[in-house]
């Protein structure tokens, strides 16, 4: 495993989409036409499954020294307002683009840190969307709790607003690793809150855990785990830390490089994780997402429905997913949109009237059969590819991916590939071989974490 970790280990996407935004084509995109996608989409899916929307609320009161995510570090919550006003005022723009009104299925906040605002003004944000939608039957509703600040209010007004699902940011109970990331939460402040949100009626509770943080090793990680299965959440995400300091903004500096694991390292805390998961009762689903069995998650696995958008994994799929907020991204399956990345200009463009996006890319037919294929990787591990009928480059793709044969990561038959249970690890560099935009334009400078 070692030399095939030397091997796959290189900078590589999380393939929350395809194209990924590093390659996204600004020369073809343009407001008009990402209203005109949006258009089409809610026409051909509205009735039949609904929109998704997710809402970026970016403000955290302290900064995690390991987040590569899009925030403003402020204690001043008379920013809370203001900023869920513009949010509504997003939705607006948007709903003018609809002729009919939309059925809400899936619901989720992210942040930042979307327990920062308080539970009245959460209720004022969502009471005024939900008095614009119909809500769509068994829908799904989720938000990210930080457990040191996620009250029994908050529980309680999202879950009387149909909320059923919660994820706690646990990444690591180790005091030498918490204190490197800047994140102090001790395990009695998650037990509360996982208990608290059982007590109210949650149906699904979510841990998050990260490996390859600095320090870690894998006695701590055994000890996290441990504990975290203690409070049996009904998933988890075992994330791999993404390590890019080159980002603006995302404030990875709090540790020196030397203090992470090497990938030899990291690759063990993984593996040795996910035996102790596997071994707990925990199934595999997709990359990095454990669950139970009862989960949701896993059903949508078995019955092949699992869905994969910049969410994350979903148990439910939608065509369109309206992202509102500041940095937020949207997808209507034709085109992908991103909006402006700080507070102050994504507030004046609402005022202005404007849908604030600041960038984005229209799929062509091509993006859409690749955009396929590695969607079906990432959910399924397999797909169906007919090579002689397809793009030039990807007969060297399929070289590649006799490579991988050989190296026992895939197994292809006839038109199938299918990733083994050995290339599991190696998910993302599968998905990389079907990636036409970044074969065509290979990066010149370090634009994405290690795949491993």
């Amino acid at each position: 495993m070692n030399s095939l970790i030397d091997k796959y280990n290189i900078p590589g996407p999380r393939y929350t989409s395809y194209p990924t935004v590093p390659y996204w084509d600004e020369s073809t995109f343009s407001p008009e036409k990402w209203k005109e996608s949006v258009i089409k989409s809610f026409h051909e899916t509205n009735s039949k499954e609904g929109i998704s929307i997710y809402i970026h609320l970016p403000f955290c009161e302290a900064l995690c020294t390991f987040c590569a995510c899009h925030k403003r570090i402020t204690k001043q919550h008379s920013v809370e307002i203001p900023y869920l006003e513009s949010v509504l005022k997003e939705w607006q723009l948007y709903l003018q683009l609809f002729d009919e009104k939309p059925k809400l299925k899936e619901l989720h906040l992210g942040g930042g840190t979307p327990t920062f605002f308080s539970p009245e003004n959460l209720k004022k944000l969502l009471t005024g969307i939900f008095n614009t939608v119909e809500i769509a039957e068994h829908p799904e509703f989720s938000f990210e709790g930080h457990p040191n600040n996620t009250t029994r209010e908050h529980l309680q007004t999202l879950f009387d607003l149909g909320f059923r699902r919660v994820s706690f940011g646990v990444q690591d109970y180790d005091p030498k690793v918490q204190k490197a990331i800047n994140r102090i939460q001790p395990f009695e402040k998650v037990k509360e809150v996982t208990e608290l949100a059982r007590e109210i009626g949650y149906k699904g509770v979510s841990h998050d855990l990260v490996f390859g943080l600095p320090h870690q090793h894998w006695d701590a990680m055994e000890y996290t785990i441990r504990k975290t299965l203690e409070l049996k959440p009904d998933r988890l995400a075992f994330y791999s830390y993404a390590h890019v300091p080159w980002v603006k903004g995302v404030g990875q500096r709090g540790f020196d490089e030397n203090d992470l694991p090497s990938g030899e390292e990291k690759r063990r805390l993984y593996e040795d994780g996910k035996k102790l998961l596997q071994d707990l009762g925990y199934i595999e689903v997709g990359m990095d997402h454990f669950s139970l069995e009862h989960d949701d998650l896993y059903q949508s696995l078995i019955h092949k429905k699992l869905h994969r958008n910049f969410m994350g994994y979903t148990s439910s799929k939608t065509q369109l997913m309206v992202g509102l907020g500041m940095s937020a991204i949207s997808d209507s399956w034709y085109a992908f949109a991103q909006n402006v990345k700080t507070v102050e200009e994504y507030q004046q463009m609402v005022e202005e009237g404007k849908i604030p996006v600041v960038k984005g890319h229209i799929l062509n037919e091509e993006d859409l059969i690749v955009r396929r294929h590695i969607l079906n990787l990432m959910c399924q591990l397999e797909t169906t590819f007919d090579i002689e009928n397809s793009f030039p480059e990807l007969e060297n793709a399929f070289e590649m991916l006799k490579e991988m044969e050989n190296d026992e990561l895939v197994e292809i038959h006839n038109n199938q590939i299918k990733i083994t249970e050995k290339g599991r690890a190696f998910t993302r560099n599968v998905a990389m071989v079907f990636d036409l935009r970044m074969m065509r334009n290979k990066p010149e400078t370090r634009i994405f974490s290690m795949t491993i």
